[in-house]
């Protein structure tokens, strides 16, 4: 198949854009050329910005698709430009959704493709709810091929899955650790979540692709493996061989005390336990099942990292941060505790 991904080198699209062409699909690649390096040789990039739709028009001309896939639409605006730009120049249109879309808080304990979508807590995932809602108008009223897919938490041999860390990424949580220094958990740590090694996702993904069956339909693609946050860390510490200071705060707490948007990425999303019912990918990809177990993943990821100094970028902002919220959360346990 002749397939264009918009974007490419992302944690999820990475895997994909290898699998892709491990399967001898010709793929190319619209995307601005920053981190194009680590591609395999026989994708084709077209350098372009997909925000300049003129210039995307004129790099695509005479072009068509047997699938397009989208990873770095955000809000309603770059999906209505990308229907503008390939209605008519591909059978398949595929979407990158979340599955931080799903309702908060879940009125049930398993999520499946049915769950209502509506997060008060974050824009983000209410701009995704917009992108999909719009999509499939366009796929009811004009028959525009689209297929959405939800991704939780995905992950790759670059950054490890964390509840909260800084803008910087996730190094200086693997660095405070590995210095024997506290760091901070949501809640108690035991709410339940799920993490997706990308390239176990890109299974799923690519099954899709080209998939009759998938055309007006939403997926979302995770692991079956539910961990507690404690868990999560503990593996992250025990990688490095270093003991696990964990200082558990309340989300609403860190909300209320941040200049990040721990009111999404928390209380709209991570804070809450979440398991998935995957039944129906594994309906429209026969055989798809996740394998990269967290107690793989991760430690693969650390040692990675490790071994690439370009990864672990220090990030000082957060680092005080952390080392401040802790110091004033235990001085205000000591001081209730003694009055």
């Amino acid at each position: 198949m002749k397939i264009l991904l918009i974007g490419g080198t992302g944690t999820i699209s990475m895997a994909i854009t290898r699998q892709l062409s491990a399967e001898g699909h010709e793929v190319f690649l619209l995307n601005r050329g920053s981190r194009n390096a680590q591609l395999p040789e026989n994708v084709t990039v077209l350098q372009c910005d997909i925000n300049d739709e003129a210039a995307v028009e004129a790099c695509i001309d005479g072009m068509t698709f047997d699938a397009v896939g989208e990873f770095i639409g955000f809000v309603p605006a770059q999906v209505e430009r990308d229907v503008r730009l390939f209605r008519g120049k591909t059978r398949q249109y595929l979407y990158i959704s979340s599955a931080s879309a799903y309702q908060k808080p879940l009125a049930e304990s398993y999520i499946t493709e049915s769950t209502p979508l509506a997060n008060p807590y974050w824009q983000y995932s209410r701009d995704k709810i917009a992108c999909e809602d719009y999509l499939m108008q366009q796929y009811r009223e004009n028959g525009f091929p689209v297929t959405i897919v939800r991704p939780s938490h995905t992950y790759d041999e670059r950054s490890v899955p964390l509840g909260v860390h800084g803008n910087g990424g996730s190094w200086q949580v693997i660095s405070r650790i590995a210095a024997g220094k506290p760091v901070i958990i949501h809640g108690d740590g035991t709410s339940l979540w799920t993490i997706t090694h990308n390239s176990d996702f890109a299974k799923g993904y690519c099954g899709l692709v080209g998939n009759l069956h998938a055309i007006g339909q939403a997926y979302h693609i995770t692991s079956d493996e539910s961990l507690t946050w404690n868990q999560i860390y503990q593996i992250i510490a025990d990688t490095l061989g270093k003991e696990l200071h964990a200082v558990h705060i309340p989300s609403e707490f860190l909300a209320a005390v941040s200049d990040y948007d721990l009111t999404g990425s928390l209380i709209g999303d991570k804070a809450n336990s979440v398991i998935f019912d995957n039944s129906k990918i594994k309906r429209a990809v026969p055989g798809f099942t996740a394998t990269v177990r967290a107690d793989q993943g991760i430690p693969n990821t650390i040692r990675h990292v490790l071994a690439h100094p370009e990864l672990q970028k220090e990030d000082a902002e957060f680092d005080w941060w952390c080392d401040r919220v802790i110091a004033r959360y235990q001085a205000l346990q000591e001081q209730l505790s003694h009055e």
